[in-house]
């Protein structure tokens, strides 16, 4: 499974790339055909203005979520948490078709 990490006008620094591999490669746990994730983290205006989008690349379909808040860990660990349910959803409509 590969992982792509894309920081948008930033550098992200060696603790949050890993932190974010961390986070993100256990999500294979859960579906194990996942082709490949990317994320994307960026800045926007507000007080919760860090922004993680997570896309999880599956066969014929994708996963996305998109969560802000005041770090960019816990932007991606909730982002993380939203996607482990939708892939044991995934996983279980796969199953029954």
């Amino acid at each position: 499974m590969n992982i792509r990490v894309e920081s948008v006008k930033f550098d992200a620094d060696k603790k949050l790339l890993d932190f974010i591999h961390e986070k993100v490669g256990k999500l294979e746990r859960f579906f194990d055909a996942i082709i490949g994730i990317d994320v994307t983290l960026s800045l926007v205006p507000g007080h919760e203005n860090k922004k993680a989008a997570i896309r999880v690349r599956l066969p014929g379909n994708d996963l996305l979520v998109e969560r802000n808040y005041t770090t960019f860990e816990e932007a991606v660990a909730t982002g993380v948490d939203i996607l482990k349910e939708n892939l044991v959803k995934t996983k279980e409509k796969m199953r029954g078709a």
